[in-house]
């Protein structure tokens, strides 16, 4: 898979996961973890690009005698999956015209 899409792929489930309600790293793997495996490491790199293109904001709280952070989506984070929806339904009619175009070449 093209690098790019993968990263851009990544950075809307994010997005989905936070959509909701606030939350923080090791919860985000969880909820991804039936659809897709992130690491730790691709993860806080995706949420610091998230969190300077303005499309959540971060919040440090104690739990457990720890700070943990959670991450909150914004306007422009919903946007981004709102983007991306639109740009899927285009895929997607790509898609079946290739899928179509090889079952009537056969």
């Amino acid at each position: 898979m093209d690098v790019q899409l993968k990263r851009g792929l990544l950075e809307v489930c994010v997005l989905a996961v936070i959509r909701n309600k606030p939350t923080y790293g090791y919860r985000i793997i969880k909820d991804m973890k039936p659809y897709v495996e992130i690491s730790e490491s691709t993860l806080y790199t995706i949420l610091k690009r998230l969190e300077e293109n303005e499309m959540l904001t971060v919040k440090t709280v104690e739990h457990n005698s720890r700070l943990r952070k959670y991450y909150s989506i914004t306007g422009r984070g919903l946007g981004r999956i709102a983007e991306f929806k639109e740009y899927w339904k285009d895929m997607e009619a790509m898609y079946k015209f290739i899928i179509k175009k090889e079952s009537s070449d056969d």
